[in-house]
């Protein structure tokens, strides 16, 4: 069998959909991050099929450390958001040769069946209060959400302390303690602030916060999970096991966060994984944008001994995958089609075909005027 052709495929918000082609007739379906310049991905992508076109796809790793380890700069963001799609779409391939679903692949599964979440947004407490309940309604037994609508300076005021409290209060006095909120704070506060916040946050017993401080210092990350009874998650923004390396050795969280669309793909999450097991650190996946991300954690996370729950209820394939995932009272059964189980009628790809959508950073400012992290 050899890779014929690439082809990526932009849609609405961060994703997009990347479909390998085989002399055999078989397509292999990844996602790779687009970090809101899906063009230079789909360039990135093109790169690697130069080297890529006419070599068997089910030497995945052999692929993988040619890709990553000939490239200038390893962990180049853009580049492994290629690689990891097309990662992906290798596994989607041998799953299909094989006629099994890629968790069997990967060691078969050690749970029947994945725990979501969802994300819950709102303006007000009260909004954010009926949306969980919304949630909890729906079948879920998690919920996360945002701590705040507003900038938060580097060392905010008691009255602004007390409305992100209020905002997460309200959500607990609505869902109560049978369901877990966790809270994301998208690596918006100073190390000093999240210290403050989170010590307010204590009381109402949360399953973890989420990126408190920017993923670009990790010293701080430390001493946060040091200061509080809170379990403190990251990673979404890491690439690779290297990436992941001093997080891991130096025990600076209770949760990590690979997003499997640009932590290197199935595979990388999968060693990412093991690395956090030997430190008792959970797993919790990242998941933002489309279905396929999603389907590939849950087949990893199928053979994850120290999984803990994953992001994207919402995002199961209804309308998109000729065969659906199932989502059952806030779970998710292990897909049973061959490979990951996300393919789509052409009509459907095109239905859903976006060149023209942009997505760019939002642009946040303090009331003096300067840059503030949103």
């Amino acid at each position: 069998m050899k890779i014929t052709d690439f082809e990526t495929i932009p849609i609405q918000g961060r994703s997009m959909i990347l479909r390998m082609f085989t002399d055999q007739g078989i397509i292999g379906y990844g996602e790779p991050m687009n970090y809101e310049h899906w063009r230079v991905v789909a360039q990135a992508v093109d790169d690697m099929a130069e080297y890529l076109i006419g070599k068997d796809p089910l030497q995945i790793e052999d692929h993988w450390q040619t890709m990553y380890r000939s490239s200038y700069s390893r962990s180049m963001p853009v580049l492994v958001g290629a690689l990891s799609g097309i990662e992906m779409a290798m596994w989607d391939v041998f799953g299909k040769v094989t006629g099994m679903p890629v968790w069997k692949l990967l060691g078969g599964s050690v749970r029947q069946r994945i725990r979501m979440y969802t994300g819950i947004g709102g303006n007000t407490p009260e909004q954010c209060a009926v949306n969980a309940k919304k949630a909890v309604e729906a079948g879920f037994s998690a919920v996360k959400m945002g701590i705040s609508t507003q900038p938060v300076r580097f060392i905010d005021t008691p009255e602004s302390i007390d409305k992100m409290v209020a905002r997460v209060a309200a959500v607990r006095d609505v869902i109560g303690n049978q369901v877990d909120i966790a809270v994301d704070l998208h690596r918006r506060l100073s190390p000093t602030m999240a210290v403050i916040l989170i010590k307010e946050l204590e009381p109402l017993r949360l399953l973890f916060v989420e990126e408190p401080c920017h993923p670009e210092n990790n010293q701080p990350l430390l001493n946060l999970s040091k200061s509080t009874t809170v379990p403190i998650a990251t990673g979404e923004r890491h690439l690779t096991r290297w990436g992941f390396r001093e997080v891991v050795e130096r025990e600076m969280c209770a949760v990590l966060q690979p997003d499997v669309r640009h932590c290197g793909g199935l595979l990388e999450l999968r060693k990412i994984a093991s690395m956090a097991e030997i430190h008792n650190m959970a797993i919790a996946p990242h998941n933002a944008a489309g279905a396929i991300g999603v389907a590939a954690s849950i087949h990893v996370m199928a053979t994850v001994p120290n999984f803990l729950i994953c992001e994207g209820g919402h995002q199961h394939g209804e309308g998109l995958f000729k065969t659906p995932m199932v989502l059952k009272d806030g779970f998710i059964e292990l897909p049973t089609a061959p490979g990951l189980g996300v393919d789509m009628h052409d009509e459907v790809i095109e239905s859903i075909r976006d060149e023209t959508f942009r997505l760019r950073g939002m642009f946040w400012h303090q009331d003096d005027g300067s840059f503030a992290d949103f």
